[in-house]
């Protein structure tokens, strides 16, 4: 299963929309964001992760690093 996330900064924060489903993080830093975005998906997705499907994290972002969304 593939899990997409729509990255953005609110100009404090990384944060992390799931695409499709109801996920949502944020972290300090891109590196930390991509950390939460595994665990938040894995915890949402845990029953089918424990029925032995794969998931597969994807940010989806056009940001690159000092932008802001406005």
């Amino acid at each position: 299963m593939i899990v997409q996330f729509e990255v953005y900064t609110d100009g404090k924060y990384w944060c992390a929309r799931g695409i499709g489903a109801d996920i949502f993080t944020q972290a300090k830093t891109r590196d930390d964001l991509t950390v939460q975005m595994n665990d938040a998906a894995a915890l949402h997705f845990a029953e089918q992760i424990d029925a032995g499907e794969e998931i597969t994290v994807v940010p989806l972002t056009d940001i690159q690093d000092g932008d802001q969304c406005r």
